[in-house]
């Protein structure tokens, strides 16, 4: 069996509770899902997290619903950082599933609110106005695959410096 190429899930793995804390404070997870001409249909969309389950709140319109519908594949990432000690990510392929129970969607509305808005918030009277109003559903993403990684996790190997620094700054063993 050949070994494990190196990646950042293998070297930083983000896995199990650190995972889904991760996912709970994230604020936008990227969706793909395949469009019937086979292109892919790709869109940054807020989520909430609810006992380790991923749910998304999309409109009756949506393309990710009907491309699920349509038995097309789906995947999603949830990413940040912007430098090599602090890239994170989850990478997750699965399916959409429609939430039905009316007492799940009243909570997850909190969740969408407690996460996203505040009381007062300008814009959270309109945004559920408006997912009223456009047949707003939520999905929960079920995952099928999850690869997760955290390089914020990691040390970075120190290395000499190369750099001349002032004669007055003592506290470096600089190479000769």
């Amino acid at each position: 069996m050949a070994a494990e190429k190196p990646s950042a899930s293998v070297v930083a793995p983000l896995r199990g509770e650190k995972r889904w804390a991760y996912l709970t404070r994230a604020k936008t997870i990227r969706v793909a899902s395949v469009n019937e001409d086979g292109t892919i249909y790709l869109t940054p969309l807020w989520f909430v997290v609810d006992n380790q389950r991923i749910y998304i709140p999309l409109d009756a319109g949506s393309r990710h619903g009907a491309n699920v519908e349509a038995g097309r594949p789906l995947s999603a990432l949830v990413d940040a950082g912007d430098e090599y000690a602090t890239v994170s990510g989850v990478r997750i392929i699965g399916s959409l599933r429609p939430v039905d129970d009316a007492e799940l969607v009243n909570r997850l509305e909190e969740l969408v609110f407690e996460k996203y808005f505040h009381v007062g918030h300008p814009y959270a009277e309109s945004y559920f106005e408006f997912r009223e109003f456009a047949g707003g559903r939520f999905f929960e993403l079920v995952p099928d695959k999850m690869i997760g990684w955290d390089s914020r996790e990691t040390t970075i190997v120190q290395v000499p410096e190369s750099r001349v620094l002032p004669d007055f700054v003592q506290d470096r063993i600089l190479p000769s």
